[in-house]
Order: C-alpha cells, then sequence, then structure tokens
C-alpha cells in the first residue's frame, strides 16, 4: 500500500471515532470502546507500522524546525506524523467524552471541546479542562471520585 491510500483509510476511520464520541450520550459503552479505545489503538498500530517499516528512510529529526520540515517531506514519514494527530487526538476525545461523564458536563458543554480537539488538539483539551476548573470553583461541595 502507498502512503496515501493509507491516509485514505486512516482518516476516514478516526471520523468514525469522533463521530462515535459525538453521538456518546446515545451510548456510552460503544463510545468508550470505539471511539475513545479501538480505533485509537488500530491508528497507533498503524503508527507503529509505518514507523518501523519507514523510519530508516527518513531525513531529518527533531532537534531543529528545519530538519522536522525535512523529516515530514517523506511521504511515509508525513504519513506517519499525521498518524500521530489521529490517534493522540481521538484519544484525548474519548478522555474527554469520560471524564466529563464522571464529572457530570452535559455533553452539549462537550461538544465544542470535541471538535476544537479535532481541529487544534489542544485547545479543546485546554477548553475542557477550563470547564472542569470553573465547574469545581463554582460547585466546591461536589465530592471529588
Amino acid at each position: 500500500m502507498t502512503p496515501d491510500s493509507l491516509f485514505q483509510l486512516a482518516s476516514p476511520l478516526a471520523m468514525v471515532g469522533w463521530l462515535c464520541l459525538a453521538l456518546s450520550p446515545l451510548a456510552p459503552r460503544w463510545a468508550d470502546r470505539i471511539g475513545g479505545f479501538a480505533i485509537p489503538v488500530l491508528l497507533s498500530v498503524l503508527y507503529a507500522a509505518v514507523i518501523l517499516g519507514f523510519w530508516w528512510q527518513g531525513q531529518g529529526g527533531f532537534d531543529s524546525l528545519g530538519n522536522v520540515m525535512l523529516l515530514l517531506s517523506d511521504p511515509w514519514m508525513a504519513l506517519a506524523g499525521w498518524v500521530h494527530f489521529l490517534a493522540f487526538d481521538l484519544f484525548i476525545g474519548g478522555w474527554i467524552v469520560r471524564q466529563a461523564r464522571s464529572e457530570g458536563i452535559t455533553h452539549l458543554l462537550v461538544l465544542p471541546c470535541l471538535l476544537l480537539t479535532f481541529l487544534f488538539g489542544p485547545v479543546g483539551l485546554l477548553l475542557f479542562l477550563a470547564i472542569v476548573a470553573t465547574r469545581r470553583v463554582l460547585h466546591p461541595h461536589r465530592i471529588e471520585t
């Protein structure tokens, strides 16, 4: 398979995971199992396979922005970088959904966090953490679990 064909498989797979998380109030267990666990694991396996199979042919490295750009100029390394984003952002999205459920945060507040995590990773996580912190300040009597 080519990097492009694997990209064409990985991206829609991640979208299925995000859809599961977005619809999680309808089937929380399935959302956790599929969107929050199984798909991030599959993407992580793909990432590991690409890294193990093609890392040796990439040029560049992580010691400077120029070297990162050089590393990602290789199609296999660009695919690895993309799948890395897909897997980790989806995993964080799953964590957000589970944590929100345990904190009693309405899913309507979670949806913007998921969208931002999907689009901008850490920004969605920051929004969610701000919501959690705000709830804890406004409701300090809530027992931590």
